[in-house]
């Protein structure tokens, strides 16, 4: 699946296995059993349900992920997700109401 328009939306009631890239920005609120992958930002709704890596720039939990997330630039963990795997991003914002069940490896890079 492709979503090239900003602010593209996988409504809740949606199910996808598979891979799904998208260049801009996009918002689940279904459920995606495979990998996503992206150079924009990723808005996981209240009621989506991942199973798999997050390859993004960017993204905010709402609702359940299970599988490790990779973000180049930020996660951020919102209060009443849950989180079962590990992050790696060089900027983290864990709300104190949010679940996480894994390891973290933040780190920024070092400019010459």
């Amino acid at each position: 699946m492709s979503a090239g328009q900003p602010g593209a939306v996988l409504s809740s009631g949606v199910s996808i296995t598979g891979s799904v890239k998208f260049r801009n920005q996009l918002q689940i609120d279904g459920e995606v059993k495979g990998t996503i992958e992206s150079a924009g930002t990723l808005t996981i709704g209240k009621h989506a349900h991942i199973r798999g890596e997050i390859r993004t720039k960017s993204v905010v939990v709402q609702g359940t992920v299970e599988g490790n997330i990779f973000a180049a630039e930020r996660c951020e963990l919102q209060a009443g997700c849950t989180l079962r795997g590990d992050i790696e991003a060089p900027r983290l914002v864990v709300d104190e109401n949010a679940a996480f069940l894994g390891s973290a490896k933040i780190a920024t890079q070092k400019r010459p």
